[in-house]
């Protein structure tokens, strides 16, 4: 039950405002924390995976649902 305790957390800071007063600081700030987590999770051994697969799945490529240009 981790899980149900940190979703009720995640949700309260929603609800009060709290995230979003952080989020919008983070950004007048130039996303420094927010741009260091994307690397970390950019680097993480998933991600290798889920290029490979991608690979694997041609109507992806046509459609180009995901564009590493832009995300």
């Amino acid at each position: 039950m981790k899980q149900k305790k940190e979703m009720k957390k995640i949700l309260s800071e929603i609800q009060s405002g709290q995230f979003t007063k952080e989020w919008m600081q983070e950004h007048k700030s130039g996303q420094t924390k927010f741009k260091v987590m994307r690397n970390q999770q950019a680097e993480h051994p998933i991600e290798a995976v889920g290029e490979k697969l991608r690979t694997l799945m041609p109507w992806i490529a046509e459609g180009k649902m995901v564009d590493k240009s832009k995300n």
